[in-house]
């Protein structure tokens, strides 16, 4: 990128990204005639889960922040309720980013050999972690037990079997071991613990508050004890690296209405929940019940700092538990523009460091 866009963006940083605005820099490397480093994409393609750990998403759509800061930019959107579905659109260039999980994007920077895909911005932290059944009250208390994960390998399922290491038990892939690790869909694990054919679940929110409210669950442990300041990252925000690279200024918009979601998150909590909800119940046609709701958002820390340290940390633990072969992860986040808006914000930069 040359020294005239980077100024270029800065000086876009500052602005309300209004489309009046940016007709009157329609000289500037920003306009969307001009071509090169600079040049607005015709469209935006995004991905997101209808899932509240997905809440900036939801909130983004609802309430028109992307688009208002896209621009002359279409945004155009794709719901998945896996990561392997959302990395394999993005890889074929169906959508052209997407919000998802830390070890989906792990794979799908292994995958591509680290061409594929950066991650551009943390989305939310938190959420997840062990509901048992009572009578459980220790790892010991775990042998012989049955143990749902949402899927096998994915970010859950890899927190379970490393925990689980750590405490001296074993898992196989089988569903063998100590424990028996029985990956399933949150929908059929939800059932399974109601009807007491599982001991436990390792499961993200909604369906943490979920196995706790209605099924009377206790939980043996919230991952985010588990870590420093207890932040690790359980969802953020890609971009392939062929869009980043044409459309620069299209990604520093969407990051825009990125910060915006968040802003609102923070100051009107209430209000996003209610927004949050509205979206979920548009894609899925049932929204969550209040209690679930306000719990589910208590657990959960929605932020742009997308904890680098612990998306190093889990794939060690993938490695760790036989599920991912060794993969340099060096390159594979690109927060510069993020930081350029948050810098123009006057709020503290985000850090891609391992440690």
């Amino acid at each position: 990128m040359n020294s005239r866009t980077i100024r270029a963006l800065a000086v876009a940083a500052t602005a309300l990204l209004s489309a009046s605005l940016l007709a009157a820099c329609g000289g500037d490397d920003e306009g969307g005639s001009s071509g090169g480093a600079g040049a607005e994409a015709p469209a935006l393609r995004l991905g997101y889960f209808p899932n509240i750990t997905h809440t900036p998403a939801l909130i983004g759509v609802n309430k028109n922040f992307f688009q208002t800061a896209l621009g002359g930019t279409r945004l155009e959107t794709k719901t998945f309720n896996a990561g392997p579905a959302a990395i394999e659109a993005l890889f074929s260039g169906a959508i052209d980013a997407t919000y998802i999980g830390p070890n989906p994007a792990i794979n799908g920077w292994a995958q591509s050999k680290g061409t594929g895909l950066k991650i551009i911005a943390g989305s939310t932290s938190g959420g997840a972690g062990l509901v048992v059944k009572e009578g459980i009250n220790s790892p010991a208390d775990l042998k012989g037990k049955k143990i749902a994960t949402p899927q096998l390998g994915n970010t859950q399922d890899v927190a379970l079997r490393a925990w689980l290491k750590e405490n001296g038990l074993n898992a196989d892939q089988q569903g063998g071991g100590d424990v028996s690790v029985l990956p399933q869909d949150n929908a059929t694990a939800l059932q399974a613990f109601a009807q007491g054919a599982i001991d436990g679940a390792w499961v993200p929110e909604p369906n943490f508050s979920r196995l706790i409210l209605e099924s009377k669950g206790k939980v043996l442990v919230n991952e985010k004890d588990l870590w420093p300041s207890g932040l690790f990252v359980t969802t953020h925000l890609i971009v392939t690296q062929e869009f980043l690279k044409k459309y620069p200024a299209t990604v520093k918009k969407l990051l825009q209405g990125h910060l915006e979601s968040l802003d609102y998150i923070e100051k009107n909590n209430a209000e996003a929940q209610t927004a949050a909800n509205a979206q979920l119940e548009a894609l899925s046609g049932k929204p969550l019940k209040d209690e679930v709701l306000k719990s589910s958002f208590k657990n959960l820390t929605f932020t742009a700092d997308p904890v680098a340290s612990s998306l190093f940390t889990s794939a060690k633990h993938a490695e760790d538990v036989g599920l991912l072969k060794p993969v340099d992860l060096k390159g594979i986040y690109d927060l510069g523009p993020l930081n350029e808006l948050l810098k123009a914000a006057g709020k503290p930069e985000v850090s891609d460091s391992a440690a």
